[in-house]
């Protein structure tokens, strides 16, 4: 799982071959024990959360 940048703590990153059938392009944000995943595409949007509040993951949004 490739990280693409870390930022105040904050991991982004990608599976190369998530799902079966293969997700439409996204990431994950890890903290601590704090997973969330974004959809890129036709916008950004959450696809889950698991232990970010709204105040954060507004900011990472």
């Amino acid at each position: 799982m490739p990280t693409i940048l870390v930022e105040e703590g904050f991991r982004f990153f990608f599976y190369s071959n998530e799902g079966s059938p293969r997700e439409p392009v996204h990431i994950h944000v890890e903290k601590g024990d704090a997973e969330a995943k974004f959809w890129l595409r036709p916008e950004v949007s959450v696809a889950y959360n698991d232990g970010y509040d709204a105040r954060t993951l507004h900011r990472l949004w």
